[in-house]
């Protein structure tokens, strides 16, 4: 979209302040175990398995990538919206850590502000990735209720996985990427978009109709990846003239119970098989991460990285979009294309791929909770 807007596309109403919401993470030794509680709550996990699971946090000296990313996409979206004459106030908060969730709510309600866009750090539809945040903000609305506070109406923008802004520096990442392969291999190198692993059933219950009449036909969380994946691999033959590069959608950070399934291939296996299979070279694209955050620290920069040194098989990780201004970009767009939709004003809504763009309220029944339904925040 253009940069040049009349004075009615600058203009945010009837929303007074966007809250970014984002999982939160640990930034020192001690907030470990008690995050890892956040996360785990209602789950009955002993602490003693919680300290083995922050073993990952602890090779970072506690602390993890995503708070001071988080930061930093904070001001971007701050300079580009003083940037282009939006005047709307941006909150953060999150989920399981500091700042929280109801925190940002309470200071967002005590300074005035009443109808709230929220941009979720995720841009693909399931469970975890869009409806347990609006259960999250459902709940964070029901305590600012309980405790007098004026009420706020609450939206969430629409999942952003095949805007151009999001697309476009993925796009540029594995190019990146590629470029730092060894010559001789960059051609012959094969492309694994990674996301994190979810349980098979969760997958299959993810994402909604536009018409909630038509019930939930499912599978959007893979569908959705899979497209991002097909632009992007379109995008790096058409640049490198490499056509026919093999490419996968592969998955990561499975945390579940080995007797439940969860997506595969697991990016470590998947090396393993394009090794077996002749590959040159890998790029790791992780499609699946707004922020280079413990799990892509951690699941592809480490581990996966080993692996690949083990089995002899060069690899690249692309970036994340993280705060690039095309991102910031976006998400300026993103808001202006809802405000107009609240107005009643026509709008062109910025998608790419086959899917095109999602619907602006999730249906009650998509993404289903998969241990008992919950009131959820911004419903069709």
């Amino acid at each position: 979209m253009s940069d040049t807007r009349t004075p009615s596309q600058t203009d945010p109403a009837p929303y007074d302040a966007l809250l970014l919401l984002s999982f939160g993470g640990p930034e020192g030794p001690e907030d470990v175990v008690p995050f890892l509680e956040n996360v785990t709550r209602g789950r009955g996990i002993p602490r003693e398995r919680l300290t083995e699971v922050g073993k990952h946090y602890f090779l970072f000296g506690g602390v993890s990538p995503i708070n001071a990313q988080n930061r930093e996409l904070l001001g971007a979206l701050r300079k580009d919206f003083a940037d282009h004459g939006l005047d709307l106030q941006v909150y953060w908060g999150n989920r399981n850590w500091a700042p929280y969730l109801v925190d940002a709510l309470r200071e967002i309600a005590d300074d005035g502000h009443r109808r709230v866009l929220v941009l979720a750090t995720s841009a693909y539809a399931g469970y975890s990735g869009c409806r347990q945040y609006r259960e999250n903000l459902a709940d964070a609305l029901a305590q600012l209720a309980a405790e007098g506070r004026p009420e706020l109406t609450v939206d969430k923008l629409r999942h952003f996985y095949n805007h151009p802004g999001f697309v476009g520096p993925m796009t540029d990442a594995t190019l990146a990427a590629l470029a730092e392969l060894p010559a001789e291999v960059r051609d012959g190198a094969r492309l694994a978009f990674s996301t994190h692993s979810i349980p098979t059933a969760m997958a299959e219950t993810s994402g909604a109709p536009d018409d909630p009449a038509r019930g939930t036909p499912g599978g959007a969380y893979v569908a959705q990846h899979l497209d991002v994946a097909r632009l992007i691999a379109a995008a790096v033959a058409e640049r490198t003239g490499v056509a026919d590069r093999p490419w996968q959608l592969v998955y990561q950070s499975r945390s579940g119970a080995p007797h439940i399934p969860w997506l595969e291939p697991d990016i470590c296996d998947h090396l393993a098989a394009e090794r077996a299979d002749g590959a040159e070279a890998v790029v790791m694209v992780p499609i699946g991460f707004v922020s280079d955050h413990m799990e892509v620290k951690y699941d592809l920069d480490t581990e996966a990285v080993a692996k690949a040194a083990e089995l002899g098989l060069p690899v690249a990780r692309a970036a994340t979009v993280g705060a690039d201004p095309r991102f910031a970009a976006a998400v300026r767009d993103l808001v202006l294309e809802r405000a107009a939709v609240q107005r009643g004003e026509p709008v062109t809504r910025c998608a790419l791929g086959a899917l095109g763009p999602s619907h602006d309220r999730c249906a009650t029944a998509c993404c289903p909770n998969p241990r008992a339904p919950r009131p959820a925040a911004a419903e069709a």
